[in-house]
């Protein structure tokens, strides 16, 4: 019995060591990788049971019936500020752990070498990475939306037999609505970006979800902060100052960009009125609340991209 031995020709040799993983490939991968994670799934059924909580209070709640015959519009606006204020707040708490995941745990398990060993660039890890997550996001707003409108279908069949109520929306409800999505798109996109380059700059799993977890709720805390300080000093700088953290400009967004006319769970005034009635601080509209964010963004993306792309994986 005699074995066969293919050596390969010098092209083949070239062809195999110039062969380098593709984008796409790399992409594929990561939803690969996202897929097989039981965290991730643990955390989509607690964001399932946050979309559905609310109607079941509201199914359950008195004088709803009455309130969606009386006055259906100031009912469909309360029902759309909480759905999708629960939406972003959620979304937002599920793209925080998947993002640090999904990068942090690269370098904590060390399998980032074997990657750049096999000819994957630095930076085209990332942006897989980034690509990877802001497709789930895109998906998980799809979804929620859909799932949003099947369970006001459902409310309003188990309340009133019938859906007469809907055709009190009128086109600024509707353009309130797609306001507010674009609003959600936004906060998921710099939450996204604020967990990669917590992960980044740690190079842990551990950093990066203590970085990200902890960052909104230190900035609601400096913003209590700055308005007792204000109080006592009666200096508007540090009420000026809160105008410009992160987490109170995206938790106000949804409701300055529609004129308060959509409320925003956890939002609360970036300014402050003494009893004489003249206004403190900074009384942010729209434009200031999407400015920040858009800053905010651009800061954590430049630090991910450049300290990936200029520092060498040693460990």
């Amino acid at each position: 019995m005699s074995t066969a031995v293919i050596t390969p020709t010098p092209t083949q040799h070239i062809q195999m060591h110039s062969a380098k993983p593709s984008f796409l490939g790399t992409v594929r991968g990561e939803f690969f990788k996202m897929a097989r994670q039981w965290t991730n799934w643990i955390m989509l059924v607690l964001l399932l049971g946050a979309i559905v909580l609310p109607f079941v209070i509201e199914m359950t709640a008195p004088h709803v019936k009455t309130n969606i015959q009386t006055n259906p519009l100031h009912f469909y606006y309360n029902l759309l500020s909480i759905t999708l204020s629960i939406l972003r707040v959620f979304t937002g708490i599920f793209l925080l752990i998947l993002a640090a995941r999904t990068i942090g745990l690269e370098y904590q398990l060390g399998t980032i070498r074997i990657l750049l060993a096999r000819g994957l660039g630095r930076l085209q890890l990332l942006f897989a990475k980034l690509l990877a997550v802001a497709l789930i996001a895109l998906g998980l707003l799809v979804f929620g939306l859909i799932l949003n409108y099947l369970l006001t279908v459902i409310l309003i069949l188990g309340l009133t037999g019938n859906l007469d109520s809907f055709n009190a929306l009128n086109s600024v409800f509707w353009s309130d609505a797609r306001i507010y999505v674009l609003s959600i798109m936004l906060n998921m996109g710099v939450t996204i970006l604020l967990a990669t380059a917590a992960a980044v700059v740690g190079r842990s799993v551990t950093f990066g979800l203590s970085v990200a977890l902890v960052f909104f709720p230190i900035d609601n805390i400096a913003t209590l902060m700055m308005t007792l300080a204000y109080r006592i000093t009666q200096n508007d700088f540090w009420l000026n100052t809160t105008a410009y953290f992160l987490g109170p400009n995206l938790n106000a967004m949804g409701s300055v960009l529609t004129s308060g006319r959509a409320e925003s769970i956890g939002s609360t005034p970036l300014y402050e009125v003494d009893p004489s009635g003249v206004a403190h601080g900074i009384q942010v509209d729209g434009a200031h609340t999407v400015i920040v964010a858009f800053i905010y963004a651009a800061i954590f993306a430049i630090t991910a991209i450049v300290l990936t792309w200029k520092r060498d994986v040693k460990e």
